[in-house]
Protein backbone atom coordinates (compact mmCIF):
# COMPACT_ATOMS: atom_id res chain seq x y z
CA UNK A 1 0.00 0.00 0.00
CA UNK A 2 1.94 3.51 -1.30
CA UNK A 3 -0.41 6.24 -2.20
CA UNK A 4 0.02 9.84 -1.05
CA UNK A 5 -3.46 10.55 -1.94
CA UNK A 6 -6.86 9.98 0.65
CA UNK A 7 -10.10 9.34 -0.77
CA UNK A 8 -12.61 10.98 1.56
CA UNK A 9 -16.52 11.45 1.83
CA UNK A 10 -17.08 14.19 3.88
CA UNK A 11 -20.89 13.92 3.90
CA UNK A 12 -23.51 15.42 6.07
CA UNK A 13 -25.08 12.86 7.34
CA UNK A 14 -22.04 10.37 7.46
CA UNK A 15 -17.88 10.54 6.42
CA UNK A 16 -16.01 8.11 4.78
CA UNK A 17 -11.55 7.18 3.68
CA UNK A 18 -10.57 4.82 1.55
CA UNK A 19 -7.07 4.19 -0.31
CA UNK A 20 -6.45 2.51 -3.25
CA UNK A 21 -4.63 -0.76 -3.39
CA UNK A 22 -3.43 -3.31 -6.30
CA UNK A 23 -6.74 -5.59 -5.82
CA UNK A 24 -9.10 -2.88 -5.15
CA UNK A 25 -10.15 -0.45 -2.91
CA UNK A 26 -9.05 -0.34 1.07
CA UNK A 27 -11.90 1.21 3.26
CA UNK A 28 -9.89 2.49 6.28
CA UNK A 29 -11.86 1.65 9.59
CA UNK A 30 -11.87 5.39 11.17
CA UNK A 31 -14.19 4.37 13.98
CA UNK A 32 -13.81 1.37 16.19
CA UNK A 33 -13.04 -0.54 13.34
CA UNK A 34 -16.14 0.65 11.46
CA UNK A 35 -15.57 1.95 8.15
CA UNK A 36 -17.90 4.93 8.06
CA UNK A 37 -18.74 7.32 10.69
CA UNK A 38 -21.30 10.32 11.72
CA UNK A 39 -20.04 13.64 10.71
CA UNK A 40 -21.20 15.21 13.82
CA UNK A 41 -18.77 16.75 16.89
CA UNK A 42 -19.39 17.35 20.50
CA UNK A 43 -17.75 19.75 22.64
CA UNK A 44 -17.39 19.52 26.25
CA UNK A 45 -18.39 22.49 27.95
CA UNK A 46 -15.01 25.28 28.85
CA UNK A 47 -13.25 22.73 26.70
CA UNK A 48 -11.20 23.50 23.38
CA UNK A 49 -11.18 19.47 22.14
CA UNK A 50 -13.68 18.03 20.67
CA UNK A 51 -15.23 14.48 20.18
CA UNK A 52 -16.43 13.32 16.55
CA UNK A 53 -18.37 10.58 14.78
CA UNK A 54 -20.29 8.23 17.48
CA UNK A 55 -18.42 9.47 20.51
CA UNK A 56 -19.94 12.63 19.64
CA UNK A 57 -23.58 11.54 19.65
CA UNK A 58 -22.87 8.82 22.50
CA UNK A 59 -21.74 12.55 24.47
CA UNK A 60 -24.98 14.32 23.72
CA UNK A 61 -27.20 10.90 24.61
CA UNK A 62 -25.42 10.72 27.72
CA UNK A 63 -26.62 14.24 28.67
CA UNK A 64 -22.67 15.78 28.98
CA UNK A 65 -22.25 19.18 29.10
CA UNK A 66 -21.62 20.97 26.07
CA UNK A 67 -22.47 21.47 22.36
CA UNK A 68 -23.17 18.88 19.30
CA UNK A 69 -23.36 19.89 16.28
CA UNK A 70 -24.38 17.80 12.67
CA UNK A 71 -24.85 18.38 9.10
CA UNK A 72 -22.07 20.39 8.84
CA UNK A 73 -21.85 20.73 5.17
CA UNK A 74 -24.99 22.12 4.25
CA UNK A 75 -23.46 25.45 5.89
CA UNK A 76 -20.80 25.61 3.10
CA UNK A 77 -21.31 28.37 0.57
CA UNK A 78 -23.04 30.41 3.33
CA UNK A 79 -22.84 33.33 5.78
CA UNK A 80 -23.15 31.27 8.45
CA UNK A 81 -20.06 29.28 7.56
CA UNK A 82 -17.46 31.97 8.74
CA UNK A 83 -19.80 33.23 11.70
CA UNK A 84 -18.26 33.30 14.89
CA UNK A 85 -20.24 32.20 17.81
CA UNK A 86 -19.54 31.03 21.22
CA UNK A 87 -19.66 27.12 21.89
CA UNK A 88 -18.79 25.93 24.88
CA UNK A 89 -17.11 28.82 26.06
CA UNK A 90 -15.08 29.71 23.25
CA UNK A 91 -15.22 31.43 19.95
CA UNK A 92 -15.56 29.12 16.91
CA UNK A 93 -17.30 28.88 13.31
CA UNK A 94 -18.81 26.49 11.60
CA UNK A 95 -15.71 26.32 9.00
CA UNK A 96 -12.80 25.95 11.91
CA UNK A 97 -15.46 23.27 12.77
CA UNK A 98 -15.06 21.43 9.58
CA UNK A 99 -11.53 21.71 9.20
CA UNK A 100 -11.22 20.19 12.64
CA UNK A 101 -12.96 16.92 11.78
CA UNK A 102 -10.95 16.68 8.51
CA UNK A 103 -7.59 16.70 10.75
CA UNK A 104 -8.79 14.03 13.04
CA UNK A 105 -9.95 12.21 9.81
CA UNK A 106 -6.51 12.55 7.73
CA UNK A 107 -4.84 11.61 11.92
CA UNK A 108 -6.85 8.35 12.07
CA UNK A 109 -6.01 7.32 8.79
CA UNK A 110 -2.61 8.02 8.49
CA UNK A 111 -2.09 6.21 11.63
CA UNK A 112 -4.24 3.34 10.72
CA UNK A 113 -2.31 3.10 7.12
CA UNK A 114 1.26 4.47 8.30
CA UNK A 115 1.19 6.54 5.47
CA UNK A 116 1.69 10.54 5.61
CA UNK A 117 -1.49 11.79 3.05
CA UNK A 118 -0.57 14.81 1.24
CA UNK A 119 -3.75 14.91 -1.37
CA UNK A 120 -6.63 14.34 -1.06
CA UNK A 121 -9.36 13.63 -3.78
CA UNK A 122 -13.11 14.37 -2.08
CA UNK A 123 -16.33 13.72 -3.52
CA UNK A 124 -18.59 16.87 -3.76
CA UNK A 125 -22.21 16.64 -4.72
CA UNK A 126 -22.80 17.85 -8.52
CA UNK A 127 -24.49 21.13 -7.07
CA UNK A 128 -23.92 22.15 -3.51
CA UNK A 129 -26.92 24.84 -3.98
CA UNK A 130 -29.67 24.36 -6.67
CA UNK A 131 -29.42 27.22 -9.72
CA UNK A 132 -26.94 29.10 -7.82
CA UNK A 133 -23.58 29.19 -9.71
CA UNK A 134 -21.85 31.70 -7.38
CA UNK A 135 -22.85 29.73 -3.96
CA UNK A 136 -21.98 26.66 -5.91
CA UNK A 137 -18.06 27.87 -6.60
CA UNK A 138 -17.81 29.52 -3.14
CA UNK A 139 -19.19 26.36 -1.34
CA UNK A 140 -16.16 24.45 -3.34
CA UNK A 141 -13.91 27.26 -2.24
CA UNK A 142 -15.09 26.93 0.94
CA UNK A 143 -14.58 23.04 1.26
CA UNK A 144 -11.07 23.55 -0.41
CA UNK A 145 -9.77 25.88 2.22
CA UNK A 146 -11.07 23.26 4.82
CA UNK A 147 -8.87 20.55 3.42
CA UNK A 148 -5.62 22.71 3.10
CA UNK A 149 -6.55 24.23 6.78
CA UNK A 150 -6.24 20.49 7.35
CA UNK A 151 -3.04 19.56 6.27
CA UNK A 152 -3.71 18.55 2.80
CA UNK A 153 -0.80 20.15 0.26
CA UNK A 154 -3.71 19.30 -2.68
CA UNK A 155 -6.90 18.85 -3.51
CA UNK A 156 -9.42 17.75 -5.95
CA UNK A 157 -12.63 16.82 -6.03
CA UNK A 158 -15.19 14.76 -7.64
CA UNK A 159 -19.12 14.26 -8.29
CA UNK A 160 -20.22 11.93 -6.18
CA UNK A 161 -22.66 9.80 -8.10
CA UNK A 162 -19.93 10.05 -10.86
CA UNK A 163 -17.66 8.31 -7.97
CA UNK A 164 -20.28 6.16 -7.04
CA UNK A 165 -20.85 5.33 -11.31
CA UNK A 166 -16.90 3.67 -11.27
CA UNK A 167 -17.77 1.72 -7.99
CA UNK A 168 -20.95 0.19 -9.65
CA UNK A 169 -20.57 0.08 -13.40
CA UNK A 170 -19.77 -3.93 -12.96
CA UNK A 171 -23.34 -4.45 -11.90
CA UNK A 172 -24.97 -4.63 -14.98
CA UNK A 173 -24.24 -6.17 -18.52
CA UNK A 174 -21.49 -4.68 -21.17
CA UNK A 175 -23.37 -1.61 -22.79
CA UNK A 176 -26.39 -1.22 -20.58
CA UNK A 177 -27.41 2.58 -19.73
CA UNK A 178 -27.19 2.67 -15.82
CA UNK A 179 -28.78 5.37 -13.35
CA UNK A 180 -26.88 6.58 -10.27
CA UNK A 181 -29.43 7.81 -7.41
CA UNK A 182 -27.10 9.11 -4.66
CA UNK A 183 -29.87 10.90 -1.69
CA UNK A 184 -27.19 12.00 1.21
CA UNK A 185 -28.07 14.06 3.83
CA UNK A 186 -28.12 17.60 1.98
CA UNK A 187 -28.34 16.97 -1.49
CA UNK A 188 -29.91 14.37 -4.06
CA UNK A 189 -27.55 13.35 -7.28
CA UNK A 190 -27.98 11.71 -10.42
CA UNK A 191 -25.32 9.80 -13.05
CA UNK A 192 -26.42 8.58 -16.32
CA UNK A 193 -24.08 6.33 -17.12
CA UNK A 194 -23.30 3.40 -19.70
CA UNK A 195 -20.35 0.55 -18.75
CA UNK A 196 -18.21 -0.58 -21.32
CA UNK A 197 -17.12 -3.82 -18.99
CA UNK A 198 -14.06 -1.65 -17.19
CA UNK A 199 -15.37 1.89 -16.40
CA UNK A 200 -18.01 3.70 -16.42
CA UNK A 201 -18.86 6.33 -19.22
CA UNK A 202 -20.79 9.55 -17.74
CA UNK A 203 -23.22 10.74 -19.77
CA UNK A 204 -24.68 13.37 -17.34
CA UNK A 205 -24.97 14.11 -14.10
CA UNK A 206 -27.27 16.35 -12.55
CA UNK A 207 -27.89 17.19 -8.99
CA UNK A 208 -30.43 19.31 -6.66
CA UNK A 209 -29.88 20.67 -2.67
CA UNK A 210 -32.74 18.10 -1.41
CA UNK A 211 -31.71 15.64 0.83
CA UNK A 212 -32.37 13.27 4.20
CA UNK A 213 -31.92 16.40 6.36
CA UNK A 214 -34.76 18.38 4.18
CA UNK A 215 -36.79 15.16 4.74
CA UNK A 216 -36.29 15.34 8.38
CA UNK A 217 -37.38 19.21 8.27
CA UNK A 218 -40.59 18.56 6.46
CA UNK A 219 -41.31 15.99 8.97
CA UNK A 220 -40.61 18.07 12.00
CA UNK A 221 -42.66 21.37 10.64
CA UNK A 222 -45.81 19.47 9.87
CA UNK A 223 -46.04 16.97 12.92
CA UNK A 224 -43.73 17.92 15.92
CA UNK A 225 -43.71 21.92 15.65
CA UNK A 226 -47.31 22.49 15.91
CA UNK A 227 -47.27 20.75 19.25
CA UNK A 228 -44.75 23.25 20.43
CA UNK A 229 -46.65 26.30 19.23
CA UNK A 230 -46.44 26.04 15.56
CA UNK A 231 -49.78 27.78 13.75
CA UNK A 232 -50.75 29.36 17.06
CA UNK A 233 -51.84 32.86 18.05
CA UNK A 234 -50.25 35.61 20.60
CA UNK A 235 -52.46 38.31 22.13
CA UNK A 236 -51.19 41.68 21.66
CA UNK A 237 -49.21 43.61 24.28
CA UNK A 238 -51.95 46.70 23.75
CA UNK A 239 -54.90 46.22 21.86
CA UNK A 240 -57.56 43.67 20.35
CA UNK A 241 -57.04 40.86 18.04
CA UNK A 242 -54.55 38.08 17.56
CA UNK A 243 -51.30 37.55 15.52
CA UNK A 244 -49.71 34.54 14.25
CA UNK A 245 -46.99 32.68 15.93
CA UNK A 246 -43.95 33.19 14.51
CA UNK A 247 -42.44 31.00 12.26
CA UNK A 248 -38.67 31.38 12.19
CA UNK A 249 -38.02 29.84 15.65
CA UNK A 250 -39.02 26.76 14.55
CA UNK A 251 -38.01 26.74 11.45
CA UNK A 252 -34.17 27.49 12.82
CA UNK A 253 -34.74 24.50 15.24
CA UNK A 254 -36.26 22.02 12.35
CA UNK A 255 -32.84 23.24 10.76
CA UNK A 256 -30.18 20.94 11.84
CA UNK A 257 -27.24 23.02 11.11
CA UNK A 258 -28.91 25.82 12.87
CA UNK A 259 -30.05 23.94 16.02
CA UNK A 260 -26.57 25.01 18.14
CA UNK A 261 -27.06 28.55 17.94
CA UNK A 262 -30.42 29.09 19.12
CA UNK A 263 -29.71 28.73 22.70
CA UNK A 264 -29.28 32.07 23.40
CA UNK A 265 -30.59 34.64 26.38
CA UNK A 266 -32.19 36.88 23.65
CA UNK A 267 -34.38 33.98 22.44
CA UNK A 268 -35.12 32.11 25.16
CA UNK A 269 -36.41 35.78 26.45
CA UNK A 270 -38.16 35.90 23.30
CA UNK A 271 -39.76 32.68 23.75
CA UNK A 272 -40.92 33.36 26.99
CA UNK A 273 -42.68 36.57 26.23
CA UNK A 274 -44.26 34.67 23.52
CA UNK A 275 -46.00 31.97 26.21
CA UNK A 276 -47.23 34.94 28.54
CA UNK A 277 -49.18 36.01 25.53
CA UNK A 278 -49.89 32.55 24.08
CA UNK A 279 -53.86 31.32 23.26
CA UNK A 280 -52.47 27.91 23.98
CA UNK A 281 -49.84 28.56 26.40
CA UNK A 282 -48.95 24.76 27.24
CA UNK A 283 -47.64 24.24 23.63
CA UNK A 284 -45.58 27.59 23.81
CA UNK A 285 -43.78 26.38 27.61
CA UNK A 286 -43.10 23.18 25.44
CA UNK A 287 -41.00 25.40 23.14
CA UNK A 288 -39.46 26.98 25.78
CA UNK A 289 -38.83 23.79 27.70
CA UNK A 290 -36.79 22.61 24.42
CA UNK A 291 -34.60 25.80 24.59
CA UNK A 292 -33.82 26.12 28.41
CA UNK A 293 -33.14 22.57 28.66
CA UNK A 294 -31.29 22.71 25.18
CA UNK A 295 -33.55 19.96 23.82
CA UNK A 296 -33.04 20.42 20.00
CA UNK A 297 -31.23 17.89 19.12
CA UNK A 298 -33.10 15.10 20.88
CA UNK A 299 -36.39 16.49 19.44
CA UNK A 300 -34.45 16.11 15.70
CA UNK A 301 -33.31 12.60 16.65
CA UNK A 302 -36.54 11.95 17.58
CA UNK A 303 -38.13 13.51 14.76
CA UNK A 304 -35.84 11.20 12.26
CA UNK A 305 -36.46 7.77 14.37
CA UNK A 306 -39.91 8.68 13.58
CA UNK A 307 -39.83 9.10 9.74
CA UNK A 308 -37.93 6.00 9.71
CA UNK A 309 -40.00 3.84 11.59
CA UNK A 310 -42.98 4.86 9.28
CA UNK A 311 -40.94 4.02 5.98
CA UNK A 312 -40.48 0.29 6.98
CA UNK A 313 -42.61 -2.39 6.35
CA UNK A 314 -44.93 -1.85 9.11
CA UNK A 315 -45.81 1.46 8.09
CA UNK A 316 -45.84 3.43 11.19
CA UNK A 317 -43.81 5.12 13.85
CA UNK A 318 -43.84 8.33 15.72
CA UNK A 319 -42.09 11.20 17.45
CA UNK A 320 -41.48 10.07 20.89
CA UNK A 321 -41.15 13.72 22.80
CA UNK A 322 -41.64 12.65 26.17
CA UNK A 323 -38.48 14.07 27.10
CA UNK A 324 -39.98 16.86 26.57
CA UNK A 325 -43.30 16.60 28.46
CA UNK A 326 -43.99 12.55 29.89
CA UNK A 327 -46.40 11.39 27.18
CA UNK A 328 -46.06 13.54 24.55
CA UNK A 329 -46.19 11.51 21.15
CA UNK A 330 -47.44 12.10 17.62
CA UNK A 331 -48.06 9.03 15.43
CA UNK A 332 -46.96 8.98 11.84
CA UNK A 333 -48.15 6.17 9.32
CA UNK A 334 -46.52 5.80 6.29
CA UNK A 335 -49.89 7.67 4.73
CA UNK A 336 -48.59 10.37 6.61
CA UNK A 337 -45.66 10.70 5.52
CA UNK A 338 -46.35 10.17 2.24
CA UNK A 339 -48.42 13.37 2.54
CA UNK A 340 -45.74 15.23 4.07
CA UNK A 341 -43.17 14.41 1.45
CA UNK A 342 -44.99 14.82 -1.54
CA UNK A 343 -43.42 18.35 -2.25
CA UNK A 344 -39.83 16.36 -2.10
CA UNK A 345 -40.85 13.34 -4.06
CA UNK A 346 -42.11 16.12 -6.92
CA UNK A 347 -38.76 17.72 -6.62
CA UNK A 348 -36.88 14.12 -7.14
CA UNK A 349 -38.71 13.15 -10.01
CA UNK A 350 -38.42 16.72 -11.55
CA UNK A 351 -34.61 16.13 -11.13
CA UNK A 352 -34.37 12.45 -12.47
CA UNK A 353 -36.44 13.37 -15.69
CA UNK A 354 -34.18 16.57 -16.18
CA UNK A 355 -30.99 14.24 -15.64
CA UNK A 356 -32.53 11.91 -18.68
CA UNK A 357 -33.03 14.65 -20.50
CA UNK A 358 -29.83 16.32 -19.99
CA UNK A 359 -28.18 12.58 -21.02
CA UNK A 360 -30.52 12.35 -24.09
CA UNK A 361 -32.18 9.17 -22.70
CA UNK A 362 -35.43 7.67 -22.91
CA UNK A 363 -36.34 6.35 -19.26
CA UNK A 364 -37.31 2.75 -21.00
CA UNK A 365 -33.70 2.44 -21.89
CA UNK A 366 -32.45 2.30 -18.40
CA UNK A 367 -31.38 -0.67 -17.61
CA UNK A 368 -30.80 -0.84 -13.96
CA UNK A 369 -30.55 1.36 -10.89
CA UNK A 370 -28.28 1.78 -8.30
CA UNK A 371 -29.41 3.40 -5.06
CA UNK A 372 -27.01 5.13 -3.00
CA UNK A 373 -26.52 7.35 0.04
CA UNK A 374 -28.46 6.23 3.27
CA UNK A 375 -31.94 8.34 2.39
CA UNK A 376 -32.23 6.64 -1.15
CA UNK A 377 -33.67 4.13 1.07
CA UNK A 378 -36.85 5.70 1.87
CA UNK A 379 -39.86 3.76 0.24
CA UNK A 380 -40.87 6.84 -2.05
CA UNK A 381 -37.69 7.16 -4.00
CA UNK A 382 -37.67 3.41 -5.28
CA UNK A 383 -41.36 3.88 -5.51
CA UNK A 384 -40.97 7.13 -7.83
CA UNK A 385 -37.92 5.37 -9.67
CA UNK A 386 -40.04 2.42 -10.82
CA UNK A 387 -42.59 4.95 -12.00
CA UNK A 388 -40.05 6.66 -14.00
CA UNK A 389 -37.64 3.73 -15.27
CA UNK A 390 -40.52 0.43 -14.96
CA UNK A 391 -38.51 -1.74 -16.88
CA UNK A 392 -35.22 -0.84 -15.17
CA UNK A 393 -33.55 -3.36 -12.23
CA UNK A 394 -33.50 -1.39 -8.68
CA UNK A 395 -30.24 -2.58 -7.45
CA UNK A 396 -29.48 -1.65 -3.38
CA UNK A 397 -25.75 -0.73 -3.77
CA UNK A 398 -23.31 -0.54 -0.70
CA UNK A 399 -25.43 2.88 0.73
CA UNK A 400 -22.91 3.99 2.63
CA UNK A 401 -19.67 3.22 0.41
CA UNK A 402 -20.06 3.62 -2.72
CA UNK A 403 -19.05 6.91 -3.26
CA UNK A 404 -15.74 6.79 -1.26
CA UNK A 405 -14.62 3.36 -3.15
CA UNK A 406 -15.39 5.19 -6.42
CA UNK A 407 -13.23 7.64 -5.12
CA UNK A 408 -9.91 5.68 -4.07
CA UNK A 409 -10.89 4.05 -7.28
CA UNK A 410 -10.27 7.67 -9.38
CA UNK A 411 -6.83 7.92 -7.72
CA UNK A 412 -5.60 5.71 -10.29
CA UNK A 413 -6.21 7.56 -12.97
Amino acid sequence: MQTDTLAIDFGTSNSAAAVVIPNGVFRIPVENGADTLPTAVFFPDEEKTMKIGVAASDALIAGEDGRYMRALKSALGLPLLHESRLISGYRRTISGVITEFLVELRQRSEKFTGLRFRRALSGRPVHFHTADPAKDAQAEQDLRDCYLAAGFEQVTFLAEPEAAAMASHAMGPEGDIGLIVDIGGGTSDFSVFRSDGTHADILASHGIRLGGTDFDHSVSLARAMPLLGLGGQLRRHMGPGLLPVPRGPYVDLATWAKIPFLYTGEMRRMVADMARLAVDRPKMDRLFTVLELELGHELAFAVERGKIAANTDKGQGGIDMGFIEPGLFETITREVLDDVLADNQTRLRGAINETLDIAGVEPGRIGHVVLVGGSSLMRFVSDEIRAICPSAEIIQSDAFTAVVDGLALATRR
